[in-house]
């Protein structure tokens, strides 16, 4: 029983760190319908960017995150001016090619300037563990759940309440009648690119904490699909709740089936849940179901 509960805190955690991501992926496709495969290379950049600025340049942490988070705002930015706004009117599979492309090209600019070897962030958390009725956690690990529920909680709180927030909302159900009530259409699909670029970041410092960085974080990207596909994909509390739960089920699969089936179990996990769902419930559990009728 206490393995059971160690494997579902552990999952817990990285469930947060799969949610804060897959919020930008939904807020991409909610504002724009579009499926952004270039969300693990957002995170691999911004983690990246604090790390060279905490190591490298020798800036406090906590300004290295504040400027990571203004250059994540200039890159969400930039790659819809310059990128997706050109593309307004073309077919959706071209949009989604650009953005693998995309990808490609960050991946290999951070190759070019930081190399593949694995680097580490200096002690920013506290490491020594925790013990709570016999469940030992990392101290790292518990700062990383908080930071992740802090940000969601902000940005839940800034969709419900904030005017631009609402805007959002009302451009992600009908963008003919936004644009007719005076809301700014292209202005909701930069706001959108940048909050996804915010929140990849955040889980790219979150995960380099825990165990490094080097190029393979942006597989990260594709690990959290699963989560936004359970959740569906224009959910934002099923996004919350599809990367909680593919985090416990990839952990607690893990361990128990990697003993007998030799490791890896926890890597093709989520990609089981993925076609499962699929195969029961295209929309996931909160998406929008279309019906189209002939």
């Amino acid at each position: 029983m206490l393995h059971f509960v160690q494997l579902v805190v552990t999952g817990l955690v990285i469930g947060s760190v799969y949610a804060l991501v897959a919020l930008g992926f939904v807020l991409i496709y909610k504002a724009t319908s579009v499926i952004n495969f270039a969300q693990g290379e957002f995170l691999l950049v911004g983690g990246y960017i604090c790390l060279w600025l905490t190591v490298d340049c020798r800036v406090p942490f906590i300004w290295s995150f504040v400027l990571t988070m203004g250059f994540s705002v200039i890159l969400g930015l930039l790659v819809e001016r310059m990128v997706l706004r050109p593309l307004i009117g073309e077919p959706i599979i071209t949009v989604i090619m650009v953005t693998i492309g995309m990808a490609t090209v960050l991946r290999s600019l951070v190759t070019l300037f930081w190399g593949t070897q694995i680097r580490v962030f200096p002690q920013i958390f506290p490491q020594e563990p925790l013990s709570v009725a016999g469940i030992v956690i990392s101290k790292v690990y518990l700062w990383t759940m908080a930071a992740a529920f802090i940000f969601m909680m902000v940005f839940s709180i800034f969709f419900k309440y904030s005017r631009t927030g609402i805007a959002m909302r009302a451009t992600a159900a009908d963008q003919q009648v936004a644009q007719s009530m005076g809301i700014s259409v292209k202005r909701i699909f930069a706001v959108s690119w940048c909050v996804a670029a915010v929140v990849s970041s955040v889980g790219g410092i979150l995960i380099g904490n825990i165990n490094g960085i080097n190029i393979t974080l942006a597989g990260f990207g594709l690990k959290v699909f699963p989560a936004v596909i359970l959740g569906g994909l224009d959910s934002i509390p099923g996004a919350i709740i599809g990367g909680l739960t593919i985090g416990i089920l990839e952990n607690l699969m893990g361990g128990y089936l990697d003993i007998y089936l030799g490791g890896g179990v926890k890597e093709v996990a989520p990609f089981i849940v993925l076609v499962i769902i699929l195969m029961i419930r295209p929309y996931g559990l909160f998406g929008t179901v279309e019906i189209e009728r002939v």
